[in-house]
């Protein structure tokens, strides 16, 4: 498999890289640019807050490490141990090999980045090998973060299954719940540490550089994982859940090859690639600010203002685990003894609380280090409260977002309900028709949401920003976005909590602990309750519904951070083209420049090939799921009941290898368009071309933005008119839960694949593209350059066509 990858990789870019060597032999001279930044002197006191900030990451890492012992030592039948230890087990085998892949991919990025830092910036042969370092750490931190990811869920998913026999529907949410904690703090303490270390050790001069290539790693690692994880997951779940209309049988069979794949799936999909795309989440918008902070605040102020957004991450964390025990003691009090609760509710809880507790923790703080009597309070004096309000724009919007995702994904929803009620009459054809509906209502809604955000930081800005730095505004939606992020380990934590009771209900099926024998007095003796087996599988179920839900809910976070923040990476650049070409940003972004309109187009079509390419890789994948799954499921009464752990693997197999070649082709294809759109905007006679890409970068941002809500939202209320109709209607078996599942199947690559993986795509496409315009503005470049991006354009448009030509389903053959 591999060696078949490295072949293609050396074939189909064999003019991309000769493109890449040719032009480093030639003449070239430095050049003011973002990349080239220079971080403030910092002062002994200012220091010893950056300690500080590392003691709090090593604390919270502990916190993580407590948890995930906590969820540890929770004791759990025997066969459901086994069954959780074979999906870890695949899990692993899937993670190694993607792995491999990124080390390929890696190759691409360190070519590029060697030869801007070390021919275009000049930075030499240390400074390069310690940004191509800092990259590698970036990868290696996204790779991480998914493993531990796994992992945890992989623990928490059979304690969570067994938990359901002992009828305490409380201890059922706090499994998930402190596993999710558990990922989401160790994600966070692990990436602020790391960027607290860049700030601190690593030599001015280098900082800005070393700060741009851990983000361009980081993005490189989450892209990878998310779109592969991402057409994984949909292969296995398509090719699962088909099963139940084809041969009626019940869901996660343990006959039916494609269970164990699904569940692995659900961690390769559902925790791998969101675990990976919240660490570079986290990372990217910040070095977004702190780029903007060293471009455009005057020069005496750069250093306050970078201690006072690192003081704010660090006091993300403290606030969240705070929040956490809060909520944890008003859950008890509420729902402490009760025989059924309505999972939705602490969750919902915990956002608030922490929402609330980070606005009010955001203010003192800030009146502390910037208000009156302060060094920079003296020179603007209200600059604490408008930071303060700015921020907790975003933070608001973490917890109001949710919020309105819910109105179209809950199982309580008008929306899921009237998707249900459709599929009475209309069956499949209404369900769908139902579920797109949601999705366009929920894209104006929530498009509303982040205009009003932003409108109240662009009128919050107005109030003396401006008399500390240049384009206040643009900093202010940067600001925004790092506010969505104020509750990060609480939004990764309710992210989480989906994919462990998703595995949850497989993983009690599959262990068929209903049918061993005397299994009543075993557990009874053993675990000292006496099981429920009737009301265990109704405590799963809805647990997931409550699962489905926040998964929905913290996609348009992540998205909107990918969006808002890259106005600020976008504007960043545009400063840079300033410096160097002395064009104005007014005359950039200027509808009447013709290359702007061109810009536009292309990012937009970029976008829906995109999402085609993906959802292309799943179909063309759970077709041969599910071809080699009727070949070879056995339902007949002299069949083993459990799963069969060869035929398993070989589901796994066939997702495995349609993921890696939809993500080499739509990688290499995105990585080539930026570089392609970024040299033809070289400035060779006149600067307007230079327009072209930074209307690509915004054309990629706005319409990614409206795609990925549209389809998150419209899965995530096809997934749960199947919930309803499995858990309050009780109708499994039935056409309507046929139709359902159909909404459901199509809603799969909607939400899981195509819309999750635009975010880490959209960051990506930003970062890296700065570095390629500024490659492309070099004085000793930028007359070959549209040469090389037409290289670059057919090398995409090769990839393009790949993704589906070479992707299709292939007819004759399989007559």
């Amino acid at each position: 498999m591999y060696s078949q990858l490295i072949r293609l990789l050396k074939k189909s870019t064999k003019v991309l890289l000769t493109s890449i060597l040719i032009v480093t032999f030639i003449p070239l001279t430095a050049f003011a640019s973002e990349a080239d930044l220079v971080t403030p002197e910092l002062s002994r006191g200012q220091n010893n807050l950056l300690y500080v900030g590392m003691l709090v990451c090593i604390l919270g890492m502990m916190f993580g490490l407590f948890q995930f012992i906590r969820v540890k030592k929770i004791k759990a039948h025997k066969s459901m141990l086994d069954v959780a230890d074979t999906i870890y087990e695949t899990c692993k085998t899937y993670l190694v090999q993607q792995g491999k892949f990124l080390a390929l991919l890696l190759v691409f990025i360190g070519l590029c980045i060697a030869f801007y830092f070390g021919f275009l910036q000049e930075k030499g042969v240390g400074g390069v090998i310690l940004i191509l370092a800092w990259t590698v750490v970036g990868i290696l931190g996204s790779y991480s973060v998914a493993w531990y990811g796994i992992r945890m869920n992989t623990l928490a998913n059979s304690r969570m299954a067994f938990s359901s026999l002992e009828k305490k529907p409380l201890k059922l949410l706090s499994i998930p719940l402190d596993s999710g904690m558990s990922i989401g703090v160790i994600l966070i303490c692990v990436e602020l540490i790391m960027m607290l270390i860049i700030l601190r050790f690593v030599p001015n001069e280098l900082a800005g550089a070393s700060f741009i290539g851990f983000a361009i790693g980081e993005s490189l690692g989450a892209s990878a994982l998310r779109i592969a994880g991402g057409i994984f997951t949909k292969i296995a779940d398509i090719g699962s859940d088909l099963m139940k209309i084809v041969f009626k049988i019940k869901e996660d069979d343990p006959r039916n090859p494609g269970v164990i794949a699904d569940c692995t799936g659900d961690n390769a999909g559902d925790s791998v690639g969101p675990t990976a795309d919240g660490f570079e989440t986290y990372g990217v918008t910040g070095v977004a600010l702190i780029t903007f902070i060293v471009l455009a605040v005057t020069g005496e102020l750069q250093s306050d203002m970078l201690i006072w957004i690192f003081t704010m991450r660090v006091l993300m964390i403290i606030t969240s685990v705070a929040a956490f025990y809060i909520n944890k003691l008003f859950s008890k009090i509420r729902f402490g003894g009760l025989p059924d609760i309505d999972f939705e509710k602490p969750l919902t809880s915990l956002v608030w609380i922490t929402s609330a507790l980070s606005i009010v923790v955001t203010f003192m703080v800030s009146f502390i280090m910037i208000g009156p009597g302060t060094e920079i309070g003296d020179k603007a004096g209200n600059l604490w409260v408008v930071l303060s309000t700015i921020i907790s724009c975003g933070t608001l919007g973490a917890a109001v977002i949710p919020e309105f995702t819910k109105i179209f994904t809950s199982p309580k929803s008008i929306h899921v309900n009237e998707t249900v009620t459709s599929s009475k009459e209309g069956g499949a054809s209404l369900n769908i028709l139902s579920g797109l509906v949601a999705g366009n209502f929920s894209a104006f809604w929530k498009g509303m949401v982040f205009v009003v955000l932003m409108f109240a930081a662009y009128s919050a800005s107005k109030f003396g920003l401006a008399d500390i730095m240049s384009y206040p505004s643009i900093f202010a939606f940067g600001l925004v976005a790092f506010g969505f992020l104020g509750m990060g380990p609480v939004t990764i934590a309710v992210d989480s909590y989906g994919p462990v009771t998703d595995n949850a209900q497989s993983i009690y099926e599959l262990s068929l602990i209903e049918t061993i024998p005397e299994i009543d007095q075993e557990i009874e003796h053993d675990f000292g309750f006496k099981p429920d087996f009737g009301n265990a599988k109704y405590y799963l179920e809805a647990n997931d519904g409550a699962g489905n839900t926040f998964k929905a809910t913290a996609k348009p976070v992540l998205i909107g951070t990918a969006v808002v923040g890259a106005t600020t990476m976008i504007f960043s650049l545009i400063l840079v083209i300033q410096n160097v070409l002395g064009v104005k940003p007014e005359e950039v972004l200027n509808i009447l420049n013709p290359y702007t309109i061109l810009g536009f187009l292309c990012g937009g079509a970029v976008i829906y090939w995109f999402t085609g390419a993906s959802t292309q890789a799943v179909s063309t994948g759970a077709y041969r799921a599910v071809e080699y799954i009727k070949r070879n499921i056995r339902l007949d009464e002299d069949a083993n009941q459990r799963a069969a752990t060869d035929k398993s693997k070989e589901v796994v197999k066939i997702c495995t290898q349609y993921a890696q070649k939809g993500m080499l082709n739509i990688f290499i294809a995105i990585f080539s368009f930026a570089l392609a759109f970024a040299f033809l905007s070289a400035p060779r006679s006149g600067t307007d071309s230079v327009a072209l890409f930074v209307a690509y970068l915004i054309s990629i941002a706005v319409f990614g933005l409206y795609q990925a809500i549209f389809m998150a939202n419209a899965g995530g209320c096809w997934d749960n008119a199947k919930k309803v109709v499995e858990v309050d209607l009780k109708q499994k078996g039935t056409e309507l839960h046929d139709a359902t599942v159909v909404g459901d199947t199509v809603g799969d690559p909607f939400k899981d694949t195509s819309s999750v993986a635009l975010n880490p795509i959209i960051k990506f496409t930003t970062l890296f593209g700065l570095l390629a315009m500024e490659i492309a503005i070099s004085e000793s470049f930028k007359d070959v350059a549209p040469f090389v991006g037409i290289a670059f354009l057919a090398c995409a448009l090769v990839f393009v066509w790949r993704s589906f030509y070479k992707m299709r389903i292939n007819v004759k053959r399989r007559k």
